[in-house]
């Protein structure tokens, strides 16, 4: 077993030979174990970072490890869910879960597939092709879930759910994070919809990896500053430490910042919320990074 569940070393992603690059040089470890929200704006590249780890698409250069190995050899071990929930529309919910049953042998659970369906009130004998968007999530959902997953990787999964059905599944997520030390993997352009389940993030944005790590951890190494003074040309020097992002009205300096040492005492100091520090990161594409070095345990 390995204590990594993701490690990516400069990994990258361009589709066709004169295509743009959906991600570039893209470094990070995941610890297993955690709930990780992998954040960013439409199109930033999370969906394809989520399908080099499932094993469905192949690095155009660098290399990502899952669960201690390649992707393709670790796929029975993980499961996937993409964001447009593809499954067959000519098969009934039962049907699908059988196939589920037959595909992952020794591993299904058919009672945690069962559990999630009737929580939704489906008929067994519906077919697919006559659910809605939410209903389809929650099948493919129980799918995943009874396969028993080391690593579950889910692109967009709450999108098209109601506020219930949303705050119903993500409790089961986090029982199964809890309960069988699950790795999972979420991607979301909504902060909110993350910000109290996760506890390790990666912020993707232009097709980077632009912040990643836990995030307690992310939270300490920054803080919001202000200070106010006379004159602009009075405001206290913030040379010394890492500006993520700053902004002046009138007299008064505000600024995101990593700290490099104590803070002048003019400068009034509080903690960022996640929301903010993500924001901040987006907003100010030029601004430093922050993300682990390459990891050992990356596959060449």
């Amino acid at each position: 077993m390995t204590d990594l569940a993701m490690a990516a070393t400069a990994l990258g992603k361009r589709f066709g030979r004169r295509g743009g690059w959906a991600l570039r040089d893209c470094t990070f470890r995941l610890p297993a174990g955690r709930v990780c929200a992998v954040v960013g704006p439409n199109g930033a590249g999370k969906s394809t970072l989520l399908s080099l780890a499932a094993g469905l698409l192949a690095p155009t250069e660098g290399t990502v490890a899952v669960l201690g190995t390649d992707p393709a050899s670790a796929r029975a071990r993980v499961g996937y869910v993409a964001q447009d929930k593809p499954l067959h529309p000519q098969l009934t919910i039962a049907e699908t879960l059988r196939m589920g049953a037959h595909l992952n042998p020794g591993r299904w659970e058919a009672s945690a597939a069962e559990r999630i369906v009737s929580a939704g009130n489906l008929d067994p004998k519906r077919k697919v092709r006559a659910l809605s968007g939410g209903q389809r999530t929650r099948v493919a959902l129980a799918l995943a879930l009874a396969k028993r997953p080391e690593l579950l990787l889910l692109d967009e999964p709450m999108a098209d759910l109601d506020p219930l059905a949303r705050h119903e599944l993500m409790g089961v997520l986090m029982s199964q994070a809890a309960q069988h030390g699950t790795t999972i993997v979420m991607s979301s352009h909504v902060v909110a919809e993350l910000e109290n389940s996760c506890d390790h993030l990666l912020l993707v944005g232009g097709g980077r990896v632009r912040l990643a790590g836990d995030i307690d951890d992310l939270l300490a190494a920054h803080a919001r500053v202000s200070a106010t003074a006379e004159s602009a040309d009075g405001l206290p020097d913030l040379s010394a430490h890492t500006v993520v992002e700053s902004r002046v009205t009138g007299r008064q300096l505000t600024a995101l910042i990593r700290p490099a040492g104590r803070l002048a005492d003019e400068w009034r100091t509080s903690a960022p919320s996640l929301e903010e520090l993500v924001l901040a990161y987006l907003r100010n594409p030029q601004a430093a990074s922050l993300t682990p070095t390459a990891p050992e345990e990356a596959l060449t």
